[in-house]
């Protein structure tokens, strides 16, 4: 059979390993870490064949990465639509999101199931893929194909308006988290993109356990993956000529992955005209994502836009100043970098204030609230942190290799 296919390596015949690794859509942090894995794993097992599974955004990035995806693609839910379809201008309440995004998770659970029927795989690993925690617990001899990984980047769920619905809902959700953590037969390895302290320490609800000590239980903590060595990034002035900019102030303007962020970008170009009069050599460049078209956002003249940008880290390199949503990624990537950067999570997303607690932690970024901040109070915060010296604490990034690491007993 293809799947158990005998390679030939120095002279022995070995077993090809297959290993389907499943990305969340959500957001293209998710593609770029588990890419950075993929990368770690191969150097130990250069007979092993990985293939993916992936929704958009995330299939972009790993398609561009060469690797292998499955036509199974096309049959997955569409969870980065849906998110944007319950958002609420600059805010989503995942946990509202949760509850609407079954329908799109059965989708994904059928295809799963489907492919595992049809397809050998000697190891299944999954980012953020809580679909298939739940296709798991529903049809177990899924499950007993192959070991499961899971990886996390944040642990339990917090309620973030007064609604007794949204605060039972948020019970629901916890529960059932720890309950999969708990099932022997759900995951023989769960992974956390972090650290112990980056997981609340208090419980979730009534005779539900502490959040922290349950995960220093259950998880491997790996740190953070970054797909680039920072050290390779620290000449500011060389990069931007590099990539074609001016020696002038450059700010980077960012939203990720989903089209959430098309307000900040629009907030962001009318700040412009004022920082301009101030600044006559800025240069302000606002990136799009794959989810958000150029053409609908109110530019000002000046200014570049850009829609995906490939290795946007890069872009974060060269600048001096960035904006961004409070995404883990793109954060962590501008510490990684020290890099000034303002801020603005995500409203009623409780997943972003988890990652301003931890920039907090470090020291990192300033905060801003959307709903609160106009071209007045955006440019007065600019040209306070706009060239300002910044020393963040230094993180561990070789998260990716520890990640292949402790993966390696399963192939």
């Amino acid at each position: 059979m293809e799947m158990e296919a005998l390679m030939s390596r120095n002279g022995e015949r070995t077993l090809k390993k297959n290993v389907l690794f499943i990305s969340s859509s959500i957001g293209l942090g998710h593609a770029a870490r588990d890419l950075a894995i993929a990368r770690e794993m191969k150097k130990r097992n250069p007979d092993i064949e990985i293939s993916w599974l992936a929704g958009d955004p995330a299939l972009t990035v790993i398609k561009e990465a060469g690797e292998k995806l499955l036509p199974e693609c096309e049959l997955l839910g569409k969870d980065s639509y849906l998110a944007e379809k319950v958002s609420k201008g600059f805010g989503l309440n995942v946990n509202k999101y949760l509850f609407t995004v079954l329908l799109e998770w059965r989708k994904s659970i059928m295809a799963i199931r489907r492919l595992t029927k049809e397809k050998k795989f000697d190891l299944i690993i999954a980012d953020e893929a809580y679909e298939l925690i739940l296709a798991f617990l529903f049809f177990p001899g899924i499950k007993r194909k192959a070991p499961f990984v899971m990886i996390y980047d944040f642990f339990g769920f917090d309620a973030t308006t007064k609604s007794p619905f949204e605060k039972l809902g948020t019970y629901f959700w916890n529960f059932a988290w720890i309950t999969g953590n708990r099932t022997p037969w759900v995951e023989n390895l769960s992974l956390f993109v972090g650290n112990a302290e980056d997981i609340a320490d208090k419980s979730y609800g009534l005779f539900l356990p502490n959040a922290r000590r349950h995960a220093e239980k259950h998880y491997k903590f790996l740190g953070n993956i970054l797909p680039f060595n920072p050290q390779d990034y620290s000449n500011t002035a060389e990069v931007k000529s590099r990539l074609g900019y001016g020696a002038g102030p450059l700010i980077i303007c960012s939203v990720g992955g989903t089209s959430i962020g098309a307000d900040l970008l629009n907030l962001c170009s009318r700040t412009y005209r004022i920082l301009k009069d101030k600044l006559p050599m800025l240069q302000m460049v606002l990136i799009c994502g794959p989810r958000i078209d150029p053409k609908s956002i109110t530019v000002t003249e000046g200014i570049q836009i850009k829609g995906y940008v490939p290795k946007l880290y890069e872009h974060f390199a060269a600048c001096d100043l960035a904006i961004v949503q409070g995404g883990g990624t793109t954060t962590t990537e501008l510490v990684a970098l020290n890099k000034n950067f303002l801020y603005f999570p995500l409203e009623e997303h409780f997943e972003q204030k988890l990652v301003s607690d931890k920039l907090k932690r470090l020291g990192a970024g300033v905060k801003m609230s959307f709903s609160e901040t106009d071209e007045i109070t955006l440019s007065k915060a600019v040209l306070e942190n706009l060239g300002k010296t910044v020393d963040y604490q230094k993180l561990d990034i070789d998260g990716a290799v520890k990640a292949a690491e402790i993966i390696q007993p399963f192939l």
